[in-house]
């Protein structure tokens, strides 16, 4: 029972520290070779969805293909894709291209906190004492990253905290919507249609084909990372270790992913990152311990980063 212990602790915490080595490489590609951040939507959700379904098809071969044949969750499935597979991608590629790993992934973690504030609403109940004091946390933490103190003006720039911002209710809707699916078919199931159907719809947006920037074995070990290491293998890694310590313990692992994003930034790419920039991300870090150790978990999984 330890050895799997420690291999779900081990797991969760690799399924972290790739998702945020993940977004890091992305800027690298972004800010260094040129690569378009549409492009990299197109091609990392056709590949992760296609190689996804290719394992799901040898797990779970029937729950494969059932999804197709009930229309109501086909509809489900299609407006996942579109409204919540989709927009988590390109909002936080976004997020990136236009202000570093660090700052989009920390950003987008403020999602969990309005997912609270969702069920609160929707409960039309006032949020409970631990859900406040995320909310708190979360939003001094956003104005400490975004403005290092000062109210009269930002440390990013708008378009950054606007697509920051959005990754977060991205982040939200994708953990939301598909709870539905969720109770009838496997996740990865579900993730890899989204992927696959979301991939082929943002084709029409940017081609596949349509690689623009340097490409070298630096581009190509970078976007391979971020295709297959940071989208499949960090999944799948995740996913194991909710079976083996549980799914509110394995969150608790996961939200060591903004900070392995801070810091392969600041190493890897000379990110600047000061004293409000920590105070900030340490805040937005606590709220999602916060609403794991103390709420009901809402939410599934981590968005495939």
């Amino acid at each position: 029972m330890r050895s799997a212990a420690s291999q779900g602790y081990g797991l969760a915490f690799l399924g972290a520290l790739m998702w945020g080595v993940s977004g890091t490489a992305m800027q690298y590609l972004f800010e260094t070779k040129g690569v378009s951040a549409e492009w990299m939507v197109t091609v990392r959700m056709l590949i992760s969805g296609a190689a996804l379904l290719a394992i799901c098809a040898v797990r779970y071969p029937r729950a494969v293909w059932a999804i197709w044949r009930d229309q109501a969750n086909l509809k489900r499935l299609f407006a996942f894709a579109m409204l919540g597979m989709i927009s988590v991608q390109y909002t936080y590629f976004a997020a990136i291209r236009e202000s570093n790993a660090a700052t989009a992934t920390v950003l987008q973690y403020t999602g969990p906190v309005m997912i609270a504030a969702w069920y609160a609403f929707r409960e039309k109940r006032l949020p409970g004492p631990f859900e406040a004091l995320s909310i708190a946390l979360a939003v001094g933490g956003t104005f400490l990253l975004v403005t290092h103190g000062n109210p009269g003006g930002l440390s990013i720039s708008p378009a950054a905290l606007f697509w920051g911002l959005a990754s977060a209710v991205a982040f939200a809707v994708y953990s939301i919507q598909p709870i539905t699916l969720m109770r009838h078919y496997p996740a990865p199931v579900v993730l890899g249609w989204a992927m696959l159907i979301g991939g082929v719809a943002f084709s029409f947006i940017h081609a596949p084909w349509d690689m623009r920037g340097t490409w070298d074995a630096g581009t190509l070990g970078a976007a391979s990372f971020a295709i297959i290491g940071g989208t499949l293998i960090a999944f799948l890694a995740y996913i194991q270790a909710t079976k083996l310590i549980g799914a509110r313990t394995a969150s608790l692992m996961a939200s060591a992913e903004p900070l392995s994003a801070t810091v392969i930034a600041v190493l890897w790419l000379n990110v600047p990152f000061g004293v409000f920039d920590v105070i900030g991300t340490a805040c937005i870090i606590a709220t999602i311990l916060l609403l794991t150790l103390r709420t009901k978990p809402v939410a599934i999984a981590q968005p495939a980063e």
